[in-house]
Parts: structure tokens; C-alpha cells; sequence
């Protein structure tokens, strides 16, 4: 196959019956996962969901015209296309969301922030201060610990508001 990736849009709630359908084709597909714990009466479920929803990426040679063939496949909506062509998707994009995934497509913590690392804040209510990352959740959030009045305070942040001091 080659590593010409582009969009396609599934139908609602149909991501593994296009998967299903669009390898049976032979097309080489990648669903980014993200793992999503929620409350469910008093217990947790964890269960994955897709990391862009409606959304997967699929391998083709466009010039060959085989990617006509995705838009009627069972649980596809369409190929994401301008002009009447598919429209590509960096190959560096996908490559590094294949690499943050694991086995079984889901994707895992970044790895460039680790507990005892010093971070400052870039929004809210503690924006412009430092602090020490003490726990990493796969959710992207962080529990980090700020110096407010000379006590420790421990707070969740999401991971996109951080940077590494």
C-alpha cells in the first residue's frame, strides 16, 4: 500500500462497520482510539471512542480512481474531497498518531512530560506559574502541584495548557 492518507467520514456510529468493510476492500485503514472512562450509576466504564468522531484514515493511491469505490461502502458517508479529487492528508500526521497508538489503535499518553517535571501554566485562573507535574492521567489531564501561600496545592490540568519549563 502506499502512504497516501486521507479523510473519511463515517456514518454516525458506524466507524467499525466502515472499518470492517473498507479492509474486506483491501484498503489499509487507521482509527486513532482514545480510552474514555465515565461514571455509569455508582461504577466506571472504560470504553474507546473514536479520537476524531465521524472520522478515519484511509491509504489508497488516489490516482487510480479505486478510492471512487469508499464513497458506497456500507457505513462510509463520503471521502473528504475538494474539487471532485480526495483531498491528502500529511503523512506526517498520521505517522505520528500511528506512533502515540498502541496495538490496538489507541492512543497513549504523550511521553514528553513526566512526574517531578517543572511546567507553567497558559490558562486560567494560574496562568504564568510554575509547577511541578506529580501525576499523568490517559485522559490528557495532569495533576500538578502550585505553591499558593507557601502550601502545596493540587491541581488537574488539561495537558494542552501546559509547557515545559
Amino acid at each position: 500500500m502506499t502512504d497516501r492518507w486521507y479523510l473519511v467520514q463515517f456514518k454516525p456510529n458506524s466507524h467499525s462497520i466502515a472499518l470492517r468493510n473498507l479492509n474486506r476492500q483491501g484498503f489499509e485503514t487507521f482509527l486513532p482510539m482514545l480510552s474514555v472512562t465515565s461514571r455509569v450509576g455508582a461504577r466506571f466504564m472504560s470504553k474507546s471512542r473514536p479520537l476524531f468522531p465521524g472520522y478515519l484514515f484511509v491509504a489508497l493511491d488516489a490516482g487510480q480512481g479505486a478510492w471512487r469505490k469508499i464513497n458506497s461502502t456500507y457505513g462510509v458517508a463520503r471521502i473528504v474531497s475538494f474539487a471532485g479529487q480526495p483531498s491528502r492528508v500529511p503523512h506526517d500526521l498520521v505517522a505520528g498518531l500511528q506512533a502515540r497508538c498502541d496495538e490496538a489503535g489507541v492512543l497513549t499518553a504523550a511521553s514528553d512530560l513526566a512526574p517531578q517535571d517543572q511546567v507553567a501554566l497558559q490558562k486560567g485562573p494560574f496562568s504564568q506559574f510554575v509547577a511541578t507535574v506529580e501525576s499523568l492521567d490517559e485522559d490528557q489531564r495532569v495533576w500538578v502541584l502550585i505553591d499558593l501561600m507557601g502550601q502545596k496545592t493540587r491541581i488537574n490540568v488539561a495537558r494542552e495548557d501546559l509547557t515545559k519549563s
